[in-house]
C-alpha cells in the first residue's frame, strides 16, 4: 500500500495575516480617497455654486434675524431651511454684519443698511 504524504503547508502566522488584512485596508481607503477626488474634481462647479448660495442665504438670513429680529446669532439658524447643517454663522456688531461660511468652499457677508435692511455685499465674478 502506497502512503501519499501530505503536502507540509505553513499557517500563516498571525503577524503576518494580520500585515495583510492592513495592506488591504489601506489600499481600501486609498482607492475611495482617490474616487472621492475625482469627483470632487469633477463637480467642483456645481459644488462652488451651491456651497456659495447657502452661504449668501445664511448670511441674509443671519443677518435679518439678528440685526432686525433683535434675536441672537445661535437662535437663527432655526431659520435656516433644512440641510443647511453646515453653514457657520458669524456676526460682527461693529460694522454691522453677519458672514455665513461653508468651511472650505465659501464665505459671504450680509449688512444692515439703514433704509434697506440687509444687503449682501457685492459679488466680484
Amino acid at each position: 500500500m502506497a502512503t501519499a504524504k501530505k503536502s507540509a503547508r505553513r499557517k500563516p502566522d498571525r503577524a503576518r495575516a494580520g500585515k495583510r488584512r492592513f495592506s488591504n485596508r489601506l489600499k481600501l481607503v486609498l482607492l475611495v480617497g482617490a474616487a472621492l477626488a475625482v469627483l470632487g474634481f469633477a463637480y467642483r462647479q456645481p459644488l462652488t455654486g451651491q456651497a456659495r448660495l447657502g452661504a449668501a442665504y445664511g448670511a441674509r438670513i443671519g443677518c435679518s434675524c439678528h440685526f432686525l429680529g433683535g434675536r441672537e446669532a445661535g437662535s437663527c439658524r432655526a431659520d435656516f431651511e433644512p440641510g443647511m447643517a453646515i453653514v457657520m454663522l458669524s456676526v460682527d456688531d461693529d460694522a454691522k454684519s453677519v458672514t455665513a461660511r461653508v468651511p472650505g468652499l465659501a464665505s459671504e457677508t450680509a449688512r444692515w443698511r439703514r433704509g434697506w435692511g440687509c444687503v449682501l455685499d457685492n459679488w466680484d465674478d
